[in-house]
């Protein structure tokens, strides 16, 4: 080479072809890998399109992933509120037989109490009936809620309706009642107040003593309100009230005091309860027909069912997402195309270049994640703040306690949903990057330092 510099038989100065190639400078001393040292060179800040392309990819997934935090938290949340409301007011499971009435219970209930998945039991009898109130003022007020006999003694072993009532105390004596908030509301109900309750077979006597035109008296049974309960959920309190178990047998007719509608159960393990179904009819018989909160409940069955299909269908707005990811890199690659032939021409590997840019593609999808999960997280911790303001400003309740039967909105953030959530959207991102990386990784040399 002479003084000039000149390189081979080409004739070109070395001078003139570093300056048309540009070859990114990179600290020497520097612990990182050379792809990452790259990666973080390539995304400093810089007044250009693909710089602003680059922002619009963060700020997507950043939206994507706090929106399905957002949304499979409030999802966990109404399951998990609901099932301990219906938990704490309905059973389990319950045991009927299929011919109709149970009769000897305590012989049943003394076997279901022997199998190891259950964790107490208790009679019931269920049915509708027409309520009348007695106002010592003004028209009475009629309703048809669904009453409940039950054993006091035995009820805080499958229910925890012992524990919430808000007037009176859990106590019932012959022709007493338990009823719900709501119920006592619209009916105008204060503890000590009575009233008369009409059951379906004294409705059809009356029915068919007036086809046969000989009327007879019936004489409806007086009850007396002695307690007022909260469930927590507005269905149970506007529609269900509580007796004793021989008042209801009475009222429906049943045959006896051995004789009810079935048996309430509570699990040892709630959340398996087909598992315990089947372990009780295997030891009960073809005659028990066994249910579960899953087929009672569907509204519980549901919401799981939703909030998977939301978790699958909010994917999506990552997967938008991450299509911005695609769209910056295949720019950055057209856009550096000189700079990757002069890397492989000075002996950089297809892996190395790889890595490059999914280097790259790492470090914006994970800034994408983090700011996601923080703006998730913070938006469900002041979830409710946000409903108040937005009530107060509009004057209208968007999450009215009549539908839902909550007071505020739930929310539980699960560990697992939100580990699902940023590694299923950080993987994506990734996969979107691939292609664009690969192509990168696969550029001739030759034609990438042709390139215009």
């Amino acid at each position: 080479m002479n003084r000039r510099g000149r390189a081979g038989g080409f004739g070109l100065p070395v001078r003139s072809l570093t300056a048309r190639v540009r070859v990114p400078s990179l600290p020497r001393m520097s612990r990182l890998p050379f792809e990452l040292l790259l990666a973080l060179r390539y995304l400093r800040p810089k007044r250009s399109f693909v710089s602003v392309i680059t922002l619009i990819s963060v700020l997507g997934v950043t939206l994507g992933v706090a929106v399905l935090i957002i949304v499979i938290s409030v999802m966990s949340g109404f399951d998990r509120d609901l099932r301990e409301r219906v938990f704490g007011f309905n059973a389990h499971a319950q045991v009927l037989l299929r011919d109709g009435v149970m009769t000897d219970w305590r012989t049943w209930l003394a076997r279901v109490e022997t199998n190891t998945v259950v964790a107490g039991a208790t009679p019931f009898v269920l049915g509708q009936v027409l309520v009348e109130t007695q106002p010592l003022n003004g028209q009475p007020r009629v309703y048809a809620p669904v009453v409940r006999g039950c054993l006091p003694e035995r009820e805080q072993q499958v229910t925890a309706l012992p524990r919430n009532m808000v007037e009176g105390r859990f106590e019932l004596g012959p022709r007493d009642l338990l009823v719900g908030t709501v119920f006592a509301e619209n009916m105008g109900l204060r503890v000590g107040d009575r009233v008369t309750v009409y059951s379906w077979q004294e409705l059809r006597r009356l029915k068919e003593s007036h086809e046969r035109q000989q009327p007879e008296a019936i004489l409806p049974e007086d009850f007396t309100v002695r307690g007022i309960f909260d469930a927590g959920y507005y269905e149970f309190n506007a529609n269900v009230v509580i007796a004793r178990l021989e008042d209801a047998q009475e009222l429906f007719d049943l045959g006896g005091e051995d004789a009810v509608h079935g048996l309430m159960l509570a699990l040892r393990d709630p959340l398996q309860p087909q598992a315990a179904a089947r372990a009780l009819r295997r030891e009960l018989g073809p005659a028990v027909l066994v249910t579960t909160w899953m087929e009672d409940s569907p509204l519980m069955l549901a919401v799981l069912v939703e909030k998977n299909v939301m978790l699958y269908i909010l994917f999506f707005i990552v997967v938008v997402a991450a299509f911005g990811i695609t769209c910056t890199l295949i720019t950055f690659v057209v856009m550096k195309t000189r700079e990757i032939g002069v890397l492989k021409a000075l002996g950089a590997t297809n892996r190395q270049v790889l890595w490059v840019f999914l280097g790259q593609s790492l470090i914006v999808s994970l800034g994408g994640v983090m700011g996601g999960m923080t703006l998730g997280l913070t938006a469900i911790a002041y979830r409710n703040e946000f409903l108040a303001f937005l009530r107060r400003l509009t004057g209208f309740e968007l999450f009215p306690a009549s539908i839902y039967g909550f007071d505020q909105l739930p929310a539980l953030v699960l560990p697992q949903d939100v580990a699902i959530i940023c590694g299923g959207s950080l993987l994506i991102c990734l996969l979107a990057a691939a292609f664009p990386a690969h192509h990168a990784s696969r550029l001739n040399p030759v034609e990438a330092l042709r390139h215009e």
